[in-house]
């Protein structure tokens, strides 16, 4: 079988050329092509060159329509607009679109939804193996504890990124609710501030950190009455992501199209 040939959304920047290095080393893909929007820097770079690991002879390119007729694949951690216009590309073309993207609408979700008939798919706000877990760990701890023990869900990540709640900490709420039996929309609490009064039993709640570098640190705490249960996920390498994004990719090579989550990939 011939290497997937996959190309980088967003090349240029810190998960892009995490990407990039990602694919170079793995065995069975190969880089194939890359994108940026116009305007950008990058544009006619070497891929390599971007991503430190030598020359490739593949550049970077501001017509993702184009280079998607060339790839089998295209990897995307760009933003919601972006994706959801790459996914309607990725449907024309007939590839495989893996998202890593957070911060989508309830729009975007429907859009990329609807190309999921063309394409294949595979969304997920966080590409880790570890969280993955902890996220079903998360859904069949809320089905076993009722409402007695109180559900949180606590996330940092570094001051640059701009959605929140994480991507990651809304999967982990949304499993809660699963297992709850409960809609999120519904029951989630956000923002705490002044006079809230006591808490609601039965809500899940949110909060969030900014700060420094860091790559993103996830929690959820149940907690009960004379004690606490906490399940923990710690990331200090965003070479985890590219490395679950790029396993994705292979996965969803001969599927049929459809959206698929990380849940599938790793047979959970």
């Amino acid at each position: 079988m011939s290497d997937l040939k996959i190309a980088v959304m967003g090349a240029a920047g810190r998960m892009g050329r995490e990407l990039i290095a990602t694919i170079h080393a793995q065995n069975g893909c190969v880089v194939a092509g890359g994108a940026e929007p116009e305007g950008s820097q990058a544009l006619g770079r070497d891929l390599g060159e971007l991503a430190g690991v030598g020359t490739l002879g593949v550049t970077v390119t501001s017509d993702a329509a184009a280079l998607m007729t060339e790839v089998d694949a295209i990897v995307d951690f760009t933003s919601p607009a972006a994706s959801v216009a790459f996914a309607a590309m990725a449907a024309d073309a007939g590839i495989i679109h893996i998202i890593g993207t957070t911060g989508f609408e309830e729009e975007h979700e429907a859009a990329i939804a609807k190309a999921a008939k063309n394409a294949t798919i595979v969304k997920a706000g966080n590409m880790s193996l570890g969280v993955n877990l902890i996220v079903e760990m998360t859904r069949k701890i809320a089905e076993a504890l009722d409402e007695d023990f109180d559900i949180e869900v606590l996330e940092m990540h570094h001051k640059h990124k701009v959605d929140a709640p994480s991507g990651t900490a809304l999967m982990l709420g949304q499993a809660a609710a699963e297992g709850r039996g409960v809609d999120l929309k519904a029951r989630s609490v956000r923002v705490r501030d002044g006079m809230t009064g006591a808490r609601k039993a039965g809500d899940i709640g949110f909060a969030t950190l900014r700060g420094g570098s860091v790559v993103g640190e996830h929690s959820v705490i149940f907690a009960g009455q004379g004690e606490r249960v906490v399940i923990s996920h710690v990331a200090t390498d965003r070479g985890i992501f590219a490395r679950g994004a790029v396993k994705a990719a292979l996965w969803a090579r001969d599927r049929e199209p459809g959206l698929y989550a990380m849940k599938h990939v790793l047979g959970l």
